[in-house]
């Protein structure tokens, strides 16, 4: 790579502070290592994908697959070829020495027996006709990209979430059932510079910064202090370079893997311009992963905010573009992590009986902490449109639940939640790691034995505490070391005897304002503190590093370390501690993990501290580093086991398994998303002959205890007025109500049509004048309904009868709910079995109430008839909302007209997770008015995404 002082102004510049200081990001890890010994040619993240062959996987029993993980071994000497030996001579065959043991190990493991779910899963699940195919969503693609115009595009592993690659490698391979096709998006592309013979690539100083607090500052005088250089080049990329990198990532790297577009423009040409292409990640690593990690952003005006979300959503939306390009009937959907958490509800919004997991990587916060994000409603809608929703531990899971039950108002249990119709299961899937491969990158690679001696010899005669995480706050870091401070001041026997080697590597999560900086510079001052405090001229205490890990240097510091400390303050998953122990098979030191890091429940052997408390911390270093051969073997033993055991592929097999499993229990057909509001607002702007129908209690206005106390607010007046007063719109409420009620709330818009009594008497738009729709109807039946009402008041305290013109209804609302649920399935019965025979009535349920109404009438045939009115142009767009069984009437006739579907939007209203003739959900009236709001134009938050698509940009009237 070309010196920093010649980067374009892609590469952004930063304040300087020591932890990202040229002179410390220089020094290798491993002394005696001269910089010759970093040369490209040399280095396994530069290698990864020289080749234009597909290499062989590090799959224990896979033959080709892509390697997107820099940390599994790409060697084909070291990787198992073909499948699994099946007996110890054919293992032994051919082999000899450590080989052969290597060989003979393999025999046994797995499964001896494997079911028939983990070798044809089709078969399995006769019943869900799957197709063989997983589409995994990632938020990026494996790989960063360098853009060449006109040529090949540079592609170098992309590194962290290595589990997750590893994940998504096994199921490319020969050793999955499964057909797979990876969709992310291309990240940050790059221009492609060009490499300068000799040019380390390890150091932070050379890594692809993924934001301006993770780029090291060139000293060079011409870079002065302060300067900014944030603007990336705007680069046009035409359809023949966007094609050639597709077929590169499928021809090159062995299984397909799809990238996902996110152009700031597209030109005439169909080129695509990318210019601000950091602003994908901002709403989901600015508020998400924040507040998913228990912090906190400090309030702003709202606007970037707003701005963000509607980034997420188009960024969300995209995904699902994609998606549906590849997809076939019977795919199986796996959505990753916090950057895409829309996508489940955005694809069921599309197929509503698609098959869609997702897994969350990082944690989720309790109920209290998750109220504080903005669009809380929205991100939960998101992910309740998968069939399954996996977390790392238990509390999050746990968490997940409360939230939906607290916010949403779905009923919930360990097991998931009820939602929109079906249930939507949630699960926990500790992940775990490719064990196999990662034995063969610590245990038979030259290198890293010749880092070891190298390690040994400087630190001969001093135990080594090993620490490694990413710069940020939330990794404890800070924590660790105030802890290792007391552990020096508590005990001088250990001063000169112990050293901590802490390697921090830069964050993936992009800074905001001088967070990022500050977290650097308070690790840089603890540092400077402790080793000025019991450092000497021939020792230091703390070595830190502030750079990437060449993976020998990783592995030998694994191996070489007397004790794994890991302190996260908030943490998913942690596969550096799962690395540790695979490391330690022969050295079995100790390892310490925050009770914080959602790894920690897998491991029980650990030692678990709390990083927030210092002095235990301390104790614990204390007790490790003087533990016993006996109970260090003893403790390891049980950790090598599960790692072992637990696999990457173990896992991911898990996942699907369990998948499977809940969408052959539970009967997801009648699942109804959540609305698609830019398919509303797309089909709004298209139609010129619209038809609104609306529900009062319930759609319009929150259910209440006292009916006379449901009064519309004023923003539902004021978006009720707009929208009537657009003549291509004619907007009715269809309501139980009584005339005087909608006459004094509502009398008062002439423009709106309202219908009373369930279609019983209707006022049409302009007129004052009401209809009598059953005026010839016999009525006698009213004073024996009546009777029945009177006795079952008497024997329900709270409970009142409301008398229509035409029905009755019995409202049992304030009354004790166990006792008057009893009571009015008793009368409804007594009814049905009398006056339900001998007249044409029905006896209706409704919330909290018993109704009785003549049959024919109902809001069923109102909105036929509203339909008929329209003549032979019938209307291009229909909006009907309702909240209970009696709506249920107007979607039936909706969906039996001759409409076209995709002009007709059946929305029920309410947290119910009851089953529905709509073709969409909305949660509470609130919804339906912002929704509405969207319509008429409108500032809404909440609209923010689906204005964004359809317009391409937010106004800034809508912010």
């Amino acid at each position: 790579m070309s010196d920093p002082t010649e980067r374009p102004s892609a590469q952004q510049d930063t304040p300087t502070n020591p932890a990202t200081d040229e002179a410390n990001t220089s020094i290798p890890v491993t002394p005696g290592i001269e910089a010759a010994d970093y040369d490209s040619s040399n280095d396994p993240f530069s290698q990864a994908f020289d080749d234009q062959q597909p290499s062989q996987s590090g799959w224990s029993s896979a033959t080709a697959g892509p390697q997107w993980n820099a940390n599994v071994s790409n060697d084909p000497a070291e990787a198992p070829k073909g499948r699994r030996p099946s007996s110890r001579s054919e293992a032994a065959k051919g082999a000899h020495g450590e080989e052969l043991l290597r060989r003979l190990s393999l025999v046994g493991q797995g499964p001896q027996h494997p079911q028939l779910v983990d070798v044809d899963p089709r078969a399995a699940h006769p019943a869900l006709n799957l197709s063989g195919h997983v589409i995994s969503a990632t938020f990026t693609v494996p790989y960063k990209i360098a853009y060449r115009p006109g040529a090949d595009w540079e592609l170098h592993p992309r590194r962290g979430t290595s589990a997750l690659y590893d994940s998504l490698s096994y199921l490319a391979s020969a050793e999955s059932p499964w057909n797979h096709t990876l969709i992310g998006w291309t990240g940050e592309i790059e221009l492609s510079i060009p490499k300068v013979p000799g040019a380390r690539a390890n150091s932070s100083l050379h890594a692809h910064p993924i934001n301006q607090y993770s780029a090291p500052i060139p000293t060079e005088a011409r870079h002065q202090h302060g300067e900014s250089n944030n603007e990336a080049p705007e680069m046009k990329i035409p359809t023949s370079d966007r094609g050639r990198l597709e077929k590169q990532l499928e021809r090159d790297h062995g299984g397909r893997v799809y990238p996902v577009w996110l152009p700031d423009s597209i030109e005439d040409d169909d080129s695509f311009t990318l210019n601000d292409q950091q602003r994908w990640r901002r709403y989901g690593e600015h508020e998400l992963f924040t507040l998913f990690h228990y912090k906190t952003n400090e309030p702003n005006d709202g606007r970037s905010l707003r701005k963000a979300w509607a980034d997420y959503y188009r960024m969300n939306r995209a995904f699902a573009d994609a998606i549906m390009n590849v997809y076939k009937p019977g795919d199986v959907i796996i959505v990753h992590d916090y950057q895409l958490l829309l996508l489940p509800s955005l694809l069921r919004q599309r197929i509503s009986t698609i098959y869609v997991g997702s897994f969350l990587h990082i944690p989720f916060p309790s109920s209290e902490y998750y109220r504080c994000l903005t669009r809380r409603k929205e991100v939960l809608e998101g992910m309740l449109g998968a069939n399954m929703i996996g977390f790392q531990a238990y509390s999050y899971s746990r968490h997940f639940a409360s939230c939906c039950t607290r916010i949403l108002g779905f009923q919930s249990t360990s097991a998931g939640v009820d939602a929109y119709g079906t249930h939507v299961a949630t699960d926990v899937f500790p992940i775990g790691i490719n064990a196999e491969s990662t034995i063969q990158s610590a245990f038979h690679s030259p290198d890293v034995e010749r880092c070891i001696d190298a390690l040994r010899e400087r630190y001969a005669g001093k135990k080594i505490i090993v620490g490694r995480d990413r710069l940020d706050s939330v990794r404890g870091v800070a924590q660790k070391l105030q802890a290792y401070e007391i552990f020096l001041e508590r005990h001088p026997e250990w001063h000169d005897r112990v050293v901590l080697i802490q390697v921090t590597s830069p964050t993936s999560i992009e800074g905001e304002d001088d967070k990022a900086d500050k977290t650097a510079n308070k690790i840089s001052d603890l540092v400077a503190r402790i080793n000025g405090a019991y450092g000497s001229l021939s020792f230091t205490p703390v070595q830190h590093y502030s750079q990437y890990l060449n993976k020998d240097e990783y592995f030998a510091l694994l191996r070489i370390a007397d004790l794994g400390l890991i302190t996260s303050v908030r943490d998913g998953m942690n596969t550096t501690a799962l690395e540790y122990v695979i490391a330690q098979r022969d050295k079995h030191s100790p390892l310490i993990i925050s009770e914080f890091s959602g790894t920690a429940g897998s491991l029980g052997s650990a030692m678990h501290i709390n990083p927030w408390d210092l002095s235990g911390t301390s104790d614990a270093i204390e007790a490790a580093l003087t533990m016993s051969e006996r109970e260090k073997e003893y403790n390891h033993a049980h950790l090598y086991r599960h790692v072992r055991r637990n696999t990457v592929q173990a896992w991911t097999s898990n996942f699907l398994k369990r998948l499977l499993t809940n969408l052959s229990s539970f009967d997801q057909s009648f699942a109804t998303p959540a609305l698609d509001r830019t398919k509303l607002l797309t089909q709004y702007r298209a139609a010129s002959r619209r038809l609104f129908m609306f529900d009062y209690d319930g759609t319009l206005t929150p259910i209440v205890k006292d009916p006379q106390a449901a009064i519309p607010s004023d923003r539902v007046i004021r978006t009720l007025k707009t929208l009537a007063a657009d003549p291509a719109n004619s907007v009715w409420i269809i309501s139980g109500r009584d005339q005087n009620f909608l006459n004094e709330w509502m009398g008062h818009i002439p423009a709106l049509g309202l219908s009373a009594e369930h279609g019983s008497f209707m006022r049409n738009p302009h007129s004052t004048a009401w209809l009598n729709l059953t005026e010839t109807m016999d009525m006698s039946w009213q004073s024996r309904v009546l009777a029945v009402f009177e006795y079952y008041t008497s024997k329900t305290p709270g409970a009142f009868i409301e008398r229509k013109k035409i029905a009755l209804t019995w409202h049992y609302r304030q009354s004790d709910q166990e006792h008057a649920t009893a009571m009015a399935r008793e009368c409804q019965k007594h009814l049905e079995q009398t006056v339900g025979k001998e007249f044409d009535v029905e006896v209706m349920t409704g919330k909290a109430n018993l109704e009785v109404r003549p049959r024919f009438v109902n809001k069923g045939e109102i909105a036929k008839q509203l339909v008929r009115e329209f003549g032979s142009e019938r209307p291009d767009f229909v909006l009907c909302l309702g909240d209970d069984f009696t709506d249920e009437d107007m979607f039936r006739a909706l969906n039996s007209s001759r409409l076209p579907p995709e002009h007709v939007f059946g929305v029920t209203v309410g947290a119910s997770s009851k089953q529905t003739l709509a073709s969409w959900h909305l949660l509470e009236p609130a919804d339906v008015i912002s929704a509405v709001a969207l319509l008429n134009g409108q500032s809404d938050a909440g609209n923010a995404g689906a204005v964004a698509v359809v317009d391409g940009s937010v106004p800034e009237s809508r912010l």
